[in-house]
């Protein structure tokens, strides 16, 4: 297949097979000496014949052109679709590639093996209950086509049905369906509503896939594939509230552009902070959907919104559940930069997924169970989102730290108390602590659990995590400790929950994933005691 420069000149869709047309624009003519479409359109067509075997090709089928694009040196690639036994062939789409004076230079084609003779086994209303997707209406009573768009590329007669419905997320979906029309399985499913898809560049996050909204000529920086979540501007402004009533809130100006891209990574572009807070809800929510199967925040499909620009110097972040939103400032300029960086993204919207569980209350042990937990899940997510610029680690916040703050992170798992406030294992005093360092009990167990105690090295960052007897324990895996906090959040933590009631609630959900007196077990038992939690 030629790798060349092309300018298309036409195409026409598969679904509608009527007769070829091959358009052609003044503005992309070829140059005098090239072949015009028309020509070039011919030609392929009687080199389909004289090189069937390539293209895969048999007595009983046909090729129709549907596009030409001719390159400045007269090279033509033209595109055709084929029938066999008047059955449209989908994935038997072939580029025919020939030279200025027509001479054939191969064919692009994925097609493993021309269609054979078959009839279906298989009826129609059989193969339609196959088709058939729950919350989906099944729109047309099928056809017979030959389907080659399978892994193996080999065509196979089937039934394809059309059903329309909605996602999870409320976007709507148009799905084919090709059913085996020899055996009744479901050979393929093709989703035909189609998202715009982007990118953008963060000011930690690098350039990152982004799914956006069209909205007339421009785009916005709202993803319908996650629950229409999107990201705006807060211009600086504040939300004006007296205790739990808002009489103003800061606005939240959906970022648009006029193409696909947003932000250049730089503070001067206000857009490169909204990349880092949309990047950060899109990869928490494919945790937790691919993880533990939680579509959103609360587990209903629907999305959240960020704020990115809040207040002037605004030197925190946060999640409201009264708006279902994540807020963020830009951090002072001297100890913290803008806080939109991938684990606070994840902390911030952790804050929900608690609230809709478990709803610890915010203050005293239950208070640091639900900071910690916060902590955990957006370690779990940078992991889990491998994202060279923001590299999975157990510190808190490392990006967003700036010299003056005089340490590498907010928070360590590993070593709570290397912050200075954090106590690394529980003492009657911890009640009295604010939520933030009184989660560092929890985050070391997560740590001890996950890594074990001891000098090691993850990720090129150095740790060391000592315990409260100074008995050595083994770690069980981040996948294994993450899974069991999740359970015991969702399923054994109530508003209340204190730190001795949090080692019920994780051993019982080691027992429900692994089995009682299992090495998971032992381990969660070992990491509580090592905290001094029994």
């Amino acid at each position: 297949m030629r790798n060349t420069p092309r300018l298309v000149l036409g195409a026409a869709l598969l679904a509608a097979p009527a007769t070829a047309v091959i358009p052609t624009a003044a503005s992309a003519a070829p140059a005098p000496t090239a072949p015009a479409p028309s020509v070039a359109a011919s030609r392929a067509l009687g080199a389909a014949d004289a090189h069937a075997g390539d293209l895969k090709a048999a007595s009983d089928q046909k090729f129709k052109v549907v596009g030409v694009a001719v390159d400045r040196d007269g090279t033509s690639h033209t595109r055709m679709v084929r029938t066999f036994r008047n059955l449209p062939v989908l994935g038997g789409d072939v580029v025919v590639h020939q030279s200025r004076s027509g001479a054939y230079e191969g064919t692009s084609v994925t097609l493993r093996s021309a269609p054979s003779p078959t009839a279906p086994k298989v009826t129609a209303a059989k193969a339609k209950k196959a088709a058939a997707a729950k919350h989906y209406k099944l729109r047309d009573d099928g056809m017979l086509v030959v389907e080659a768009r399978t892994a193996d590329h080999q065509p196979r007669l089937a039934w394809r049905f059309k059903t329309e419905g909605k996602k999870a997320d409320g976007t709507p979906s148009r799905v084919f369906t090709s059913v085996d029309a020899l055996t009744g399985r479901v050979l393929f499913r093709e989703e035909t509503i189609k998202t715009d898809a982007g990118d953008g560049k963060g000011l930690y996050s690098g350039t990152v896939p982004l799914q956006l909204t069209r909205s007339g000529s421009s785009y916005q920086m709202k993803d319908p594939t996650r629950g229409g979540t999107y990201t705006g501007d807060a211009q600086n402004q504040t939300d004006f509230c007296i205790f739990i009533f808002c009489l103003w809130r800061a606005p939240t100006n959906v970022f648009t552009s006029s193409t696909t891209h947003f932000g250049d990574g730089t503070n001067s572009n206000r857009a490169s902070a909204g990349v880092d807070a949309q990047y950060g809800t899109d990869e928490t929510w494919d945790f937790y959907k691919e993880v533990f199967n939680r579509t959103g925040i609360k587990g209903d499909g629907k999305g959240s919104s960020n704020r990115v620009h809040y207040d002037n110097k605004y030197a925190n972040a946060f999640w409201d559940d009264s708006c279902f939103c994540m807020t963020y400032g830009d951090g002072d300029g001297q100890q913290l930069a803008p806080l939109t960086s991938l684990d606070v993204a994840a902390h911030e919207m952790t804050h929900g997924v608690t609230s809709a569980t478990a709803n610890l209350t915010y203050s005293g042990e239950s208070g640091g169970l639900n900071e910690a937990t916060s902590d955990i899940m957006a370690a779990a997510v940078e992991f889990y989102a491998n994202n060279p610029n923001e590299t999975g680690n157990y510190l808190v916040g490392e990006r967003i730290v700036l010299p003056g703050f005089g340490k590498p992170a907010l928070r360590f798992m590993d070593k709570p108390s290397r912050d200075g406030k954090s106590p690394d294992s529980w003492s009657a005093d911890l009640k009295n602590l604010d939520v933030h360092y009184s989660s560092g009990v929890a985050n070391h167990f997560y740590y001890l659990l996950s890594e074990g105690s001891g000098a090691k090295t993850i990720n090129g960052v150095n740790y060391d995590s000592p315990t409260y007897d100074g008995k050595a324990v083994s770690g069980i895996g981040r996948d294994a400790a993450t899974r069991i906090w999740y359970r015991a959040l969702t399923t054994y933590m109530t508003s209340s929950t204190d730190y001795k009631a949090a080692r019920t609630a994780t051993l019982n959900a080691a027992k429900d994933l692994f089995g009682a007196g299992s090495t998971q077990y032992n381990a969660v038992a070992a990491a509580w005691t090592a905290v001094n939690v029994n």
